[in-house]
């Protein structure tokens, strides 16, 4: 016998009102919702607390101000606070229009003026339905990285400088030249070491890494080019250097500014003559490597001074790809964070949603000092320390800066404001021109107008 499956549950409706006639009236004119009543704001706040109800009306009278508006508004925010997800239908018979008015500017969903029309009110709570249950459906959708966020490599980015990036490592990656990638710790140069192998025809070969500032100096020549049996104290057995593991594929170089002088003029001789000789063999052995390299430093300067050769330099150089900081990708720091949020929520704090308003601010205006790496390492560590279901400002440890760019000319500050809001809103509506103009409160035409304004392509 084929169990059938449970009834869905009926969708919570908190009412919010000081008159237990009407309480009784209104519990019984719907049937279709688990009606519950709360006749104050702290009863209502308790119910908001353990039930979460998707939809509010609130009577804004309340005790113990019932001629007046003051304890309903405070209900009004604390809810909000509470639920922020929240439709709240605000009733008053109290200056209707003003108190309409400051209600929607506040955060309710909708108002309607006593006396309560059970009909009209039932039809207005339907609609805060249906909206509540699109809005989480979309929340669902934007909380999973979309495929087209998705570039080389799996990076997720929405910014035009890092798909720019990418773009240009899909052009060179089936060029068999030596690419260097250049850009500050934590933001992504192994990822586009990685998908440039992978994008290439050297893909069915080996893709060896190495961190050249992680290695001794003694032993980075060893890891490099392999070492005979007896060549020197402990080499036991002939050893094949990462250059010869990765024949047929790729070698990355990571911090490639730390390999010291010495050893520079050897690479060098390999990349010249695709030949390398192990440490304490004699005999030059043929290897077709493709070498990728990056570093943080400034290879310029690093050159003017000395401490890294001219030649060799352009050997690795032939195509240089500069990385900007995650700083310089605007909506890409909200973007990451849900990827890091959905992955780290489901190992370690189920409870955990997403992340709050402030949160998605706080992320923007944050400056990103260690990139991409701090960033996870933040968002990680508010996961694990949130106490409610969507992630604080407070939980990422970021203190929003309400301080204006020092921008003294009117029409160059909106103009920054103006591109800083639409870069924002298209990536956090990854790309879609409906909901960036619904984000920013425009027409799509005006939104149309203002991207072709600021050189931002739709």
């Amino acid at each position: 016998m084929i169990a059938e499956p449970s009834p869905k549950p009926a969708p919570k409706l908190l009412i919010v009102e000081d008159d237990e006639g009407l309480q009784r009236q209104l519990r019984w004119a719907y049937p279709d919702f688990n009606v519950l009543v709360a006749g104050d704001r702290q009863s209502a706040l308790d119910l908001v607390r353990a039930e979460e109800p998707d939809v509010v009306t609130l009577d804004l009278g309340l005790p113990p101000d019932p001629d007046g508006v003051s304890e309903g508004f405070a209900a009004l925010g604390e809810i909000l606070k509470l639920k922020p997800d929240a439709k709240v239908v605000v009733a008053s018979g109290h200056g209707a229009r003003e108190s309409a008015l400051r209600a929607i500017a506040e955060g309710a969903y909708d108002f309607y003026q006593k006396p309560v029309d059970i009909d009209e009110l039932g039809m207005i709570v339907k609609r805060a339905f249906h909206l509540h249950a699109i809005e989480a459906d979309n929340r669902r959708l934007a909380s999973a990285v979309p495929e087209d966020a998705r570039v080389l490599g799996g990076m997720i980015t929405a910014a035009p400088e890092m798909l720019k990036v990418a773009r240009t490592i899909e052009r060179v990656a089936n060029a068999d030249v030596s690419v260097m990638l250049l850009g500050a710790s934590g933001t992504g140069k192994e990822l586009l070491a990685r998908g440039l192998h992978n994008a290439s025809a050297r893909s069915k070969g080996a893709y060896v890494a190495i961190n050249c500032a992680a290695i001794p100096e003694n032993l980075l020549e060893s890891e490099l080019f392999g070492h005979e049996k007896g060549a020197f104290t402990g080499a036991v057995k002939t050893t094949e250097g990462k250059i010869e593991l990765a024949e047929g594929g790729t070698l990355f170089l990571d911090e490639v500014g730390d390999i010291p002088l010495p050893l520079q003029v050897k690479l060098l001789r390999f990349l010249q003559e695709r030949v390398i000789e192990r440490i304490g063999g004699r005999k030059p052995i043929p290897v077709d490597t493709r070498v990728v390299c990056a570093t943080h430093q400034d290879v310029d300067a690093m050159v003017a001074d000395g401490r890294f050769r001219e030649d060799l330099y352009y050997r690795l150089a032939e195509i240089v790809v500069r990385i900007p900081t995650l700083a310089e990708r605007p909506g890409d720091a909200v973007l990451l964070a849900k990827h890091f949020v959905n992955r780290y929520a489901a190992k370690m704090n189920p409870q955990v949603k997403g992340l709050g308003t402030d949160a998605l601010q706080a992320l923007d205006q944050w400056g990103w000092p260690g990139n991409v790496r701090e960033l996870e390492n933040r968002v990680k560590r508010a996961v694990i320390m949130a106490e409610d279901k969507l992630v604080t400002a407070g939980d990422l440890d970021l203190n929003i800066n309400d301080d204006a760019d020092d921008i003294i000319n009117l029409k160059a500050a909106r103009d920054s404001a103006d591109h800083k809001a639409i870069r924002r809103a298209l990536a956090r509506a990854q790309g879609n021109i409906s909901s960036t103009a619904k984000l920013l409160g425009i027409s799509r035409p005006t939104l149309y107008d203002l991207m072709k304004q600021h050189g931002l392509n739709p």
